[in-house]
């Protein structure tokens, strides 16, 4: 296992690569739940093209966990901080969920540093502040265990589930065994954070990416984001949450076909 200490706490990270210096670098950053293993549907196309940086957020996976709450300000720090620590000067940035807070921080702050963003399932705006920390609340009393099912049920379709009960169960073990008080943070970072202010300094080429049946992030959420970042591409797929493992090929060739798309005249 890997790990960089970066801001104070030891990042956990794996790279995949063609073994070609000159591949551009594509970094994956995990949902609220889960960690870097969220990303194997695309493990094998994606690093056939690039050099692949995969991580866990604090407080998740194997990364530290310390006491919160956290803010979009520490997740954007750390990841410039494990970029600084690898040596990478510039990296495509695709980011699900919760994760894509970051990379909307990173290209509206720091435009240097990425090339182009792929943002999934998320929004400037992630909900209303009171649930979040109502969720903080429940996980820190109650353990990441009392909401697996019902995360799960927004997460896939009832048929997805029948259907690989063997993911579905491995995206469950994730979740439960998620650090209680580092997922409460994350809520809280989640909760207290409002970027819609900054969607327009944004010009690093982006894709955003929803799902038909999502009901964490509703496809309008996802369209706004969109429509706030100028020139963004939207691509809605079917399904509920996580499209990258329920719609896996549809996913991982939407995100191919942007980031080899050639620049814009």
């Amino acid at each position: 296992m890997s790990f960089a200490t970066v801001n104070g706490i030891r990042l956990h990270y794996r790279i995949d690569d063609t073994g070609r210096a000159d591949a551009p670098w594509l970094v994956l950053a995990n949902a609220l739940g889960a960690d870097l293993t969220m990303w194997t549907p695309q493990l094998a196309a994606f690093s056939s093209r690039f050099r692949l940086l995969r991580f866990d957020t604090r407080g998740l996976g194997c990364s530290d966990a310390p006491s919160g709450p956290y803010t979009v300000e520490q997740w954007a720090a750390d990841l410039l901080g494990l970029l600084d620590a690898l040596s990478i000067e510039r990296a495509h940035f695709c980011g699900i969920s919760m994760s894509g807070l970051t990379g909307i921080a990173l290209a509206a702050r720091h435009a240097e540093r990425i090339d182009r963003l792929v943002l999934a399932h998320t929004a400037a705006r992630i909900g209303a502040a009171e649930v979040w920390q109502a969720r903080a609340h429940q996980v820190r009393e109650q353990g990441t265990r009392a909401l697996a099912d019902a995360t799960l049920q927004r997460w896939f379709s009832p048929g997805f589930a029948a259907r690989e009960p063997l993911m579905c169960a491995a995206i469950r073990d994730a979740f439960v065994h998620a650090d209680s008080e580092g997922y409460a943070s994350n809520c809280e970072a989640i909760g207290a954070a409002d970027l819609r202010a900054e969607l327009g300094a944004i010009r690093a080429p982006t894709l955003v990416m929803a799902g038909r049946a999502d009901a964490s992030v509703p496809p309008g959420d996802s369209r706004a984001l969109a429509d706030g970042v100028a020139g963004a591409r939207f691509v809605e797929l079917d399904a509920q949450h996580l499209s990258n493992i329920e719609r896996a090929a549809e996913f991982t060739q939407a995100v191919l076909d942007f980031l080899r798309a050639p620049p814009a005249a």
